[in-house]
């Protein structure tokens, strides 16, 4: 195998052909910089944070793959995974998440910022641990959350050298946003991961699996409210949630009958979601 087949490998393994992951990741995180940041955020921190995220959602990856290397086959759409296939080694594997992960922090280094680094050695543990709760967390997805919502904690230590109550409330809402979108992707490997004993939301939630879904929509949409309200945000930044309302009742549509093909078209239909709420947020500073 030359060169050019193997990059190609490290980059399906990394997930870099299918970066619905690092938007997932980047919104929460562009949300926190600009609260944090005021509506301005540092563009230095800002790309470094950039940078980071797509090093670190693809050294993630990495670690999920290698966690589900033995479930991987035996499931339909992730068979042909490199790990899965044996077109890549498990040595090559790890050695390539953790060179990611160094990247990621070497990058933050020059901010010489200490609860930065702290935060970011937490948020390194989340990445890897994640993967391996699906084998006794009931909701495995709530932890996904917070892995996923880690960016909002670091992005005020960052900026303001402290993480205020307000980022946690924010880290929540991620939480139940996590838990939606999560659930949806859940739902399409339903039936493999019965046979194969991965636990997941939508086998915990059930017949409750589309009720829970919206609920979670409706929480994140609450607690977000409520982080705007306490910032004192102006009028766009609830019109941008109320857009991602529409969204988020558009993706019942979608999942009301758990077709695995529209429950997935939901799942991806997301980014908008957190897109929506990125544009209230970055409108509500153009309105004093």
């Amino acid at each position: 195998m030359n060169w050019k087949d193997r990059l190609d490998l490290y980059e399906r393994l990394m997930r870099l052909d299918k970066p619905i992951g690092i938007l997932l990741l980047a919104w929460p995180t562009l949300w926190a910089l600009w609260l944090s940041g005021a509506g301005r955020p540092d563009p230095i921190i800002l790309w470094l944070f950039a940078l980071g995220l797509v090093l670190m959602r693809s050294a993630g990856c990495v670690v999920n793959d290698y966690a589900d290397r033995n479930f991987d086959p035996h499931v339909a759409r992730t068979k042909d995974r490199p790990l899965a296939a044996g077109q890549v080694s498990t040595k090559e594997a790890l050695l390539l998440a953790a060179g990611l992960a160094l990247l990621a922090l070497l990058l933050i280094l020059p901010l010489h910022n200490r609860l930065l680094i702290e935060l970011a050695v937490v948020a390194a543990f989340l990445a890897a641990s994640y993967p391996f709760t699906k084998r006794f967390l009931a909701i495995p997805q709530a932890y996904l959350g917070v892995a996923f919502g880690f960016g909002i904690p670091m992005a005020y230590a960052a900026h303001l050298g402290a993480v205020p109550a307000i980022a946690w409330w924010l880290l929540a809402g991620n939480v139940f946003w996590a838990i939606a979108y999560d659930t949806e992707y859940a739902m399409v490997d339903r039936a493999d991961d019965l046979k194969i004993g991965i636990k997941t939301s939508a086998i915990t939630f059930g017949k409750y699996d589309v009720a829970g879904v919206m609920i979670a929509y409706a929480c994140t949409l609450g607690l977000l409210a409520w982080v705007g309200w306490r910032l004192r945000l102006n009028w766009p930044f609830y019109a941008g949630l109320s857009v991602a309302a529409c969204i988020a009742g558009y993706h019942y549509t979608l999942i009301r009958e758990r077709n695995p093909a529209r429950c997935f078209k939901a799942f991806l239909h997301n980014n908008w979601f957190g897109a929506a709420v990125f544009a209230g947020i970055v409108s509500s500073g153009w309105f004093h």
